[in-house]
């Protein structure tokens, strides 16, 4: 299981790979890697964006995907789980959530997906400002609700 929180571009499939690569447990051992990216959008709340400043309180916010991560792997039968989420200054398109979870079949993969992917978006310590294509800056005021399985 790895965590991540960076400031980085992330590069999904470059992560991906080197971490089954460091990984030689996984080789032959999964039948499904779902994999869910989350990218900036150009909007919001009917609204055109056109970035967005991401913060999270170090610490704390690892503290809480890992927690959320080891939940799905006590109630799924997954075989491992990848987070890395981006902070800082993000632009249109650029991916901003990295979800990969590997299981023996594809059911236990796609619910523990959907579940880390769910409770990451409704419950996680990020703050994001938005800057508008009008210049405007807001803060967004609460998480998107999730549908939080188990």
């Amino acid at each position: 299981m790895h965590i991540e929180v960076t400031d980085k571009t992330i590069d999904a499939w470059t992560v991906i790979k080197e971490y089954e690569n460091s990984h030689p447990e996984l080789a032959g051992a999964h039948g499904a890697n779902v994999v869910f990216l989350g990218r900036m959008r150009d909007f919001n709340e009917s609204e055109s964006v056109s970035e967005m400043e991401l913060e999270h309180y170090p610490g704390m916010t690892e503290k809480f995907l890992d927690g959320i991560a080891k939940k799905a792997m006590q109630q799924w039968d997954i075989l491992d789980v990848l987070v890395v989420h981006r902070v800082g200054r993000i632009k249109l398109a650029d991916t901003i959530v990295l979800v990969t979870v590997w299981a023996a079949h594809r059911a236990h993969a796609y619910e523990a997906n959907q579940f880390i992917m769910e409770a990451l978006k409704s419950k996680a310590p990020f703050w994001k400002k938005e800057t508008l294509t009008d210049g405007k800056t807001r803060w967004v005021e609460k998480n998107t609700p999730g549908k939080v399985q188990g």
